[in-house]
């Protein structure tokens, strides 16, 4: 069996441990594996397949025998090594946004334009986390009947600016709950038991970057230039996943039942719809899953040829690490990620 040598750049963080589970839920052909982070992170222990493996700081060295190299570090990183990386003969897949909106790398969701994969020099990017549970949702719909126009609120959770993002949420819910003050650093504002319509910078229009990346993001991966886009995005005090709500407008007339019908019918998707009863997906539940979840399906009573929905996803799981995996899985089945060599597990 071709086994591949995988390097993991940042796997102590949320993303990087993810990829380390999913690696060995879906018993990936690991032959070797390299988890690489910064400095600080140097020295300590990971287990894969019940193993322990020390973590090494990231140099252009060691790259030199990986055939896939997976990237969650930040833009930095990215960057500096995921050239280096490439160019040492690794196929890199970045979790950054720092490649996404490149001409010549691929922006890939396997659900949706996996013959991208084909395309790349040495660089595949991840998209966004929110682009990535929108786009698999959309994309179903879009090839019956072409998308004109849509407008996605977020409510995206804290693990997806980070560790320390998470912890301020934990430190300042037991601070608010006892009477205390709160002193935020991870955010401009207080995240317990608040929401906060900045995740990113804000640029020159008044749209932060976030918003920014998913509009030309879901253009990108659809290869729809011409769908007008425009997003809120949001960020709130739950600790894992990102909900969206959508609203869309189509070229012709769609029913929602017909929307729930492709939905189930699609890869990657569960539908959960069932109001008479609250059956709908939320965060808490979704939470550890492979799929996207669509609920509250229901025809656009403020104009024609409209559908509104609810979108629901683990944003470490299918929003990030997932993701990247599927993209590694779907290049070595199509035969366009090969291993430099055999390698015994």
């Amino acid at each position: 069996m071709e086994r591949f040598n995988i390097a993991i750049v940042g796997a102590t963080g949320f993303v990087g441990q993810e990829f380390i589970s999913i690696l060995e839920q879906r018993r990936f052909p690991v032959g070797k594996l390299r988890p690489l982070a910064s400095e600080r992170s140097s020295g300590t222990e990971i287990f894969f397949r019940h193993r322990p493996f020390e973590v090494q700081e990231a140099f252009s060295e060691t790259f030199h025998d990986i055939d896939i190299a997976f990237f969650s570090a930040g833009a930095d990183v990215s960057r500096q090594l995921c050239p280096i990386a490439a160019k040492a003969g690794a196929v890199v897949i970045d979790n950054s946004a720092t490649f996404r909106l490149e001409p010549s790398v691929p922006l890939v969701v396997p659900e949706v334009n996996p013959e991208d994969i084909n395309q790349h020099n040495g660089i595949i990017a991840n998209p966004n986390c929110s682009t990535i549970q929108l786009v698999v949702a959309l994309y179903p719909l879009h090839k019956v009947n072409p998308i004109k126009r849509v407008i996605i609120s977020t409510y995206q959770a804290v693990s997806g600016a980070g560790f320390a993002a998470a912890n301020e949420l934990t430190r300042e819910t037991k601070l608010v709950l006892e009477g205390r003050s709160v002193c935020p650093h991870a955010f401009a504002h207080q995240i317990a038991f608040n929401v906060l319509p900045e995740i990113d910078v804000f640029l020159d229009n008044g749209y932060t970057k976030e918003e920014w990346k998913m509009t030309e993001e879901t253009r990108k991966i659809m290869h729809a230039p011409d769908i007008a886009a425009s997003a809120t995005c949001v960020r709130v005090p739950v600790w894992f996943g990102h909900s969206e709500a959508v609203n869309v407008e189509f070229t012709s007339p769609i029913s929602a039942k017909e929307a729930r019908k492709i939905l189930d019918q699609s890869p990657g998707i569960k539908v959960l719809d069932d109001p008479s009863v609250s059956h709908y997906p939320y965060p808490w539940a979704v939470t550890g899953s492979n799929h996207v979840f669509v609920g509250r399906i229901r025809e656009d009573i403020s104009g024609p040829n409209g559908l509104v929905m609810w979108i629901v996803a683990d944003n470490l799981r299918k929003g990030a690490a997932l993701n990247a995996v599927q993209i590694a899985e779907e290049g070595i089945k199509r035969g366009w990620i090969a291993s430099k060599r055999s390698v015994v597990a």
